[in-house]
C-alpha cells in the first residue's frame, strides 16, 4: 500500500526556517515525479515545488522562488522541501504528492497531476 507521510511542520516566526520531509512507502520513490502543494483557510490548494524523477528538473511557484529548495534523497526514500525567509503568508497545510514516471506528460503545478497524496503538516508562520 502507497503512504506518504509528511512531517516537520510547526510553528516559526516570520524570517525562520523549515525543513519539511515526505517519508515515502509501497513505492521506490527513484521512480517518481514529487510535489509539495499547500492549502491555506479560505484559499485553493496551489503549487509550492516539484522535482522530477532523475532529480534533472525543479520547478517552484513564483511566490516561494528564491526561498524555498525540494530536494531528495533515494536512498531514505524521501523528499525534503526546505523553506527559508518564512512569511505569514505561507501559513497553510503542506502536502507532498507523487506520480511514476511511467504516467504521460507532466505537468508539475496541476494537483491532478499526481496519484498519491499524503494527509499533510501544518506550517503557521507568525509575525
Amino acid at each position: 500500500q502507497v503512504q506518504l507521510v509528511e512531517s516537520g511542520g510547526g510553528l516559526v516566526q516570520a524570517g525562520g526556517s523549515l525543513r519539511l520531509s515526505c517519508a515515502a512507502s509501497g513505492l521506490t520513490l527513484s521512480s517518481y515525479h514529487m510535489g509539495w502543494f499547500r492549502q491555506a483557510p479560505g484559499k485553493e490548494r496551489e503549487f509550492v515545488a516539484a522535482i522530477s524523477w532523475s532529480s534533472s528538473n525543479t520547478y517552484f511557484a513564483d511566490s516561494v522562488k528564491g526561498r524555498f529548495t525540494i530536494s531528495r534523497d533515494n536512498a531514505k526514500n524521501t523528499v525534503y522541501l526546505q523553506m527559508n525567509s518564512l512569511k505569514p503568508e505561507d501559513t497553510a497545510v503542506y502536502s507532498c504528492a507523487a506520480v511514476g514516471r511511467y504516467r504521460g506528460s507532466w505537468y508539475p503545478d496541476g494537483p491532478t497531476q499526481y496519484d498519491y497524496w499524503g494527509q499533510g503538516t501544518q506550517v503557521t508562520v507568525s509575525s
